[in-house]
């Protein structure tokens, strides 16, 4: 099959990353893939055989109609069997394309629990009908597409991130070898924070948690990533007088090794969609704490914590108590790797992309939504997970 992924941007975010993994697993699984990005350049690592096109589309009507004439002609001559969008102004973009030059199939994929404010919903909603399909990665962001009126009900399903758990999974040397790049002694407890550092993550949420844990002296904090707060993250460790035992990483490349180093790792964020850091950290066999927010129980499930988003007294106490236990024996690491691995691998998730992929291509929206395809829907597991879609369950990987 020939597939083209567009895609917003390339930056290191969580929907970039998802991009990059499914080229990853469609190349090795034998299919031809290209990558378009409507803004140029790229922090995520793309196979060789994978042609990248890269725009350098501007917020202007101008801009805009120069890239859909640039894209048009890419899918003229790679003739994609079909397009898959990811992020809000890819899918606006996917279907304005299909007007211009109609594919087998055309899919569009949400990742953020807030897809934007009402203009957004309005467009998507009057373009629903360019696509073959609507899906998000969680069933709480479905539901606010369908509440907003930007999806309708019976068009839009659950196909949730997936989690590249060969490169994510415990490791003791990849462990001792981290902890030792990072000056951490014996008895030192490392809670970690890995994510962009912006509002929505609310990492001085995690700060003011990490303050109210004393007396705990071996427990030591760090956050890796970049962003805009970088000062008012490094103002609020000062306030609390942390200096010495919170430390801002900046931008890695190593997190596989440092999730493996930590002894907990914390999301404290107000806004997600599915964060696949929090599936990471589960797949290292690292320990869980996490707010409640969009797509987090889900990947949770009953091998991690969940505490209310904006409760820093309620985010301390789970972290003490999660300390307290810490990473616990080899097994413990195994089932949460298990755990991960079983509904969350980024091979399951490819696979129920292709069989999407292969159900539009060859029937069509119509008579997909009319006769769901004859892909397995685990009710029970789905159900369980939280993972549904109101009259109709979400579509869920086979193993």
């Amino acid at each position: 099959m020939r597939i083209m992924l567009l895609v917003t941007c390339l930056q290191l975010g969580g929907a970039e990353q998802q991009v990059a993994a499914l080229a990853r697993e469609y190349v090795a699984l034998g299919h031809r893939v290209s990558v378009v990005s409507l803004l140029p350049g790229s922090e995520v690592a793309l196979p060789d055989c994978v042609e990248a096109v890269m725009l350098t589309m501007r917020k202007t009507p101008l801009s805009l109609l120069a890239a859909l004439v640039q894209v048009r002609r890419f899918v003229l001559q790679w003739r994609p069997d079909v397009v898959h969008a990811h992020m809000i102004h890819a899918n606006l973009f996917a279907r304005m394309l299909s007007r211009l030059c109609p594919v087998p199939a055309t899919i569009c994929t949400a990742h953020s629990f807030f897809e934007g404010g009402s203009l957004r919903m309005l467009a998507y909603r009057l373009t629903d009908h360019w696509s073959d399909l609507t899906t998000h990665v969680s069933d709480e962001g479905r539901q606010v597409m369908i509440a907003s009126r930007a999806a309708p009900e019976q068009r839009i399903i659950v196909v949730p991130n997936g989690i590249d758990t060969a490169r994510y999974r415990p490791g003791a040397q990849a462990r001792t070898a981290a902890r030792a790049a990072l000056g951490l002694h014996g008895d030192d407890q490392l809670v970690l924070n890995v994510g962009r550092l912006v509002w929505e993550k609310a990492q001085t949420d995690l700060i003011d948690a990490f303050a109210q844990l004393s007396p705990a002296p071996n427990a030591i904090l760090m956050i890796a990533g970049d962003g805009p707060l970088r000062d008012t993250l490094a103002q609020c460790v000062a306030a609390h007088g942390l200096d010495g035992r919170v430390r801002l990483l900046g931008r890695r490349q190593d997190v596989p090794a440092l999730l493996n180093a930590a002894d907990l790792f914390v999301l404290s964020s107000r806004i997600e969609g599915m964060p696949l850091v929090v599936g990471e950290a589960l797949a290292c066999g690292c320990p869980v704490v996490a707010t409640d927010a969009s797509g987090v129980a889900t990947m949770v499930g009953g091998v991690g914590t969940v505490v209310p988003r904006g409760d820093p007294a309620a985010l301390a106490r789970a972290m003490r108590d999660a300390l307290s236990r810490g990473r616990g024996a080899a097994t413990d690491e195994a089932a949460r790797h298990r755990h991960i691995d079983s509904a969350f691998s980024i091979e399951a998730i490819a696979r129920t992309w292709l069989r999407l992929y292969a159900d539009h291509t060859r029937t069509g929206a119509a008579s997909h939504l009319a006769s769901p395809m004859p892909l397995r829907t685990d009710g029970d597991r789905a159900g369980s997970a939280g993972l549904h879609s109101g009259r109709r369950p979400a579509f869920w990987p086979a193993r």
